[in-house]
C-alpha cells in the first residue's frame, strides 16, 4: 500500500540551523498493516508523516501510495487518499459547525461541491449509527456545535471523520498526546475498532512505549532521521517495554 524509497529531507540547508530530518528512509507497508512509530524528539517521526501527507516536498527519493507515485503531488491532491488525525483535537474539525455537518464535510472529501449539500435523511441515520459505536453519547447530540465537545469527544469524532471514506492510508500523529490517560485509552480503543472494522492501513506515531507495543501488528523505531528497528508478527507480540528501553539505550 505504501512505499518510501530512499527518502531524504533536510531543513534550513546551507545554514547554521541545517538539520537532516530524514536520511535515506526506506519503508514498505502492506495493505491492512497497522504500524506504530516510536522514537525520541527529533528522530524524524513527524517528518516522515508530513512527507507522506505532502505537507512539504522531499529532497530525494519517491513516495508510492497504492501504486501511484505521489512524490510530486501537493498536499491537497493527496488528501482524497489519506485520512489524518493530529495531536491537537481542534485541528481535525470545524468548531462552529454541528457534529452532523462535520461528518457531511468528511463524507464529501475529494468530491466536487455545489450549492446543494445539506445533510440527507439517509446520511443522518448513517452518522447516528456510526457515532453510537463510539460510546460517547454523540449520536444524541448531532446538532450540537463541535466546539462544545470535550477534547476526547472531539478527537474521537475526528477519528470517525478520517475513517469515514475508508482512506487508502490513515496517519495518526500522536493523536492521544494531548488527552488525559483515561480519555487517551478510550480514543485508542476507538482507534483499534475503526481500523479493524474498515481494514485500514495505518501509521501511528506515539511517544508512549506501552501504546506502541500494545497496538498495531508492527513497530518501527526511528533515530536521527533513520529507521533503525522494524519488528512485526510474533516477535512484536513478545516485545516488552524493557526491550524498547534497551534499544533506546543502545543508540545513546
Amino acid at each position: 500500500m505504501l512505499w518510501l524509497e530512499h527518502v531524504s529531507k533536510t531543513f534550513n540547508t546551507g545554514t547554521i540551523n541545517e538539520r537532516k530530518a530524514l536520511i535515506d528512509a526506506q519503508l514498505h507497508i502492506a495493505p491492512g498493516e497497522f504500524v506504530t512509530v516510536i522514537g525520541g524528539n527529533g528522530a524524524g517521526k513527524s517528518t516522515i508523516l508530513n512527507a507522506i501527507a505532502g505537507t512539504w516536498p522531499i529532497d530525494e527519493g519517491a513516495i508510492i501510495l497504492d501504486g501511484i507515485n505521489v512524490t510530486g503531488l501537493p498536499e491537497h491532491k493527496r488528501a482524497p487518499f489519506i485520512g489524518r488525525v493530529f495531536q491537537d483535537p481542534k485541528m481535525g474539525t470545524a468548531a462552529d459547525m454541528q457534529i452532523e455537518e462535520n461528518l457531511a464535510l468528511a463524507r464529501r472529501r475529494g468530491q466536487k461541491r455545489g450549492l446543494k449539500w445539506g445533510v440527507t435523511k439517509a446520511e443522518r441515520e448513517e452518522y447516528k449509527d456510526k457515532l453510537a459505536i463510539l460510546g460517547l453519547g454523540l449520536e444524541d447530540r448531532m446538532t450540537s456545535k463541535v466546539g462544545l465537545l470535550s477534547g476526547g469527544q472531539r478527537q474521537a469524532l475526528t477519528l470517525l471523520m478520517a475513517a469515514l471514506m475508508k482512506p487508502k492510508l490513515l496517519l495518526l500523529d500522536e493523536h492521544t498526546a494531548a488527552l488525559d490517560p483515561a480519555t487517551a485509552a478510550k480514543v485508542l480503543q476507538t482507534t483499534d475498532h475503526l481500523i479493524e472494522e474498515n481494514q485500514l492501513t495505518t501509521l501511528m506515531i506515539t511517544h508512549n512505549m506501552k501504546d506502541a507495543i500494545e497496538h498495531g501488528n508492527r513497530l518501527i523505531m526511528m533515530n536521527e532521521g533513520r529507521i533503525i528497528y522494524d519488528v512485526s508478527g510474533e516477535e512484536k507480540q513478545k516485545l516488552t517495554r524493557e526491550d524498547l528501553l534497551q534499544k533506546f539505550s543502545d543508540i545513546l
